[in-house]
């Protein structure tokens, strides 16, 4: 029933990305404005690391007992992911049920998958009481669905770099202005460090809204310790905490970005918007956070028992420069095994800037296309591509399985392999992978 919905709605307009906000307010309005009925609203938009920083304030406040709703996007294997209320995917013949009544009240009318989607999550979020909602913007900011909210309260914004030139602009300083389209008139704004003309945009933003900014480095800090922890520092409080749960150098920075915001909601908001949320609870959910395909670890199913004892299987998404380069500098942290690499990439996609980050990390790569995307990049392509960038011992292969087997079969282990490049492949590997 979902996907024969699902199906039908993706009918309802030409183009997949189109960014607007006048077709999903038309939808809204005649939803009866669901949007304007939440729980207070944290907004998340950058280029990298947004799902992460979602997965950290969610772990964080559910730990501490708070009901939180949660809308994230793309999915990774099926589509209720992206919907979440109360902590809970939301069930499939829940969300058939809100996306047939969306498209009752849409009677036909052109309108976005995503903006239907985003309309969907509204619903089910304004039909459910909950302590905080948190909304990811799918693409860019300014004219993302999810930017129909006229009073969060608090913004977030992770790093920014070059990614959907073809709709955010060709500019880092465009593609700035777009993310920094979140922002409202008087809501505080917690902001990573970012690169010098990244800021500029976002401080003249800022200034011309009154929007006070919390910076990374300047008003809340973090560094690991040594004993492998975390040390959050921000204006009024300090937390020693354990290590996050998520693997990579850069998700601490990302814990930090959930860390502020929860630090302006419980005690720099008057009246506060969130109750104190102990260190005992930011500890916990340190430990519980879970956002899969960001360098995740897979220990079981069908391809991680095809690999010898003592090799170790890693799983990532990441899929344009920027994430490559923190990919890469965390990959300088594997000194015990070589890395082995499995790559496959949409072909809009800018695998030139990914590969000068990563491709002369292997020790030996295996390149895909991804299954069933028509806009995959072929795998002689993409391995043509890590040759010219010196990781030359770079081969296509039929797909993951063949990829695994033949990486197995010419090195003499044991080795760490790495499948990277894409969210859908990460998708793909995942439901294949059990």
């Amino acid at each position: 029933m979902l996907d024969a919905v699902l199906e039908r709605l993706t009918r309802l307009h030409p183009k997949v990305i189109d960014l607007s906000l006048e077709r999903v307010l038309a939808l809204l309005d005649k939803l009866g404005h669901p949007q304007t009925r939440l729980a207070p609203v944290v907004h998340v938009a950058g280029t990298n690391g947004k799902g992460s920083t979602v997965a950290f304030l969610r772990a964080f406040c559910e730990a501490a007992g708070l009901r939180v709703h949660v809308y994230t996007s793309p999915h990774l294997v099926r589509f209720a992911e992206r919907i979440r209320v109360d902590g809970r995917i939301i069930d499939d013949a829940a969300l058939s049920a809100l996306l047939e009544e969306i498209e009752g009240v849409n009677d036909g009318a052109p309108v976005t998958f995503f903006e239907i989607t985003t309309a969907a999550a509204f619903l089910a979020f304004s039909r459910s009481p909950a302590d905080l909602v948190i909304l990811e913007t799918g693409l860019g900011g300014r004219l993302d669905a999810t930017n129909v909210v006229e009073r969060p309260v608090l913004s977030v914004l992770t790093p920014i770099a070059m990614d959907h030139q073809a709709f955010l602009g060709g500019r880092i300083e465009a593609v700035a202005a777009e993310k920094a389209g979140i922002m409202k008139r008087g809501v505080a704004c917690v902001v990573a460090d970012q690169e010098r003309k990244v800021d500029k945009v976002l401080e003249a933003r800022s200034l011309e809204l009154g929007v006070p900014l919390l910076k990374e480095g300047k008003d809340f800090f973090v560094r690991a310790t040594p004993d492998g922890g975390v040390l959050y520092r921000g204006r009024e409080v300090e937390w020693l905490l354990p290590a996050p749960a998520l693997t990579g150098a850069f998700q601490m920075r990302n814990a930090a970005l959930a860390l502020a915001a929860v630090e302006r909601l419980s005690r720099g908001e008057r009246p506060p918007v969130l109750p104190e949320i102990l260190p005992a609870a930011l500890a916990g959910g340190m430990r519980a956070v879970e956002w899969p395909a960001r360098l995740q670890r897979l220990t079981c199913g069908p391809l991680a028992a095809a690999l010898p004892e003592g090799w170790e299987l890693y799983l990532d998404g990441g899929h344009n420069p920027h994430a490559a380069e923190a990919l890469a500098r965390h990959a300088r942290s594997w000194r015990d095994k070589p890395l082995l690499g499995i790559f496959a990439i949409l072909s809009n996609k800018d695998v030139d800037g990914y590969m000068a980050a990563m491709a002369t990390r292997f020790h030996a790569l295996r390149t895909v296309a991804i299954p069933g995307e028509a806009a995959s990049l072929s795998a002689e392509a993409a391995a043509d591509c890590a040759r010219r960038h010196f990781c030359l011992e770079a081969r296509p292969a039929a797909d993951v399985a063949a990829a695994l087997a033949d990486l197995a079969a010419s090195h003499p282990g044991p080795a760490r392999v790495l499948i990277c490049g894409s969210l859908y492949l990460a998708g793909a590997v995942l439901q294949d992978n059990g």
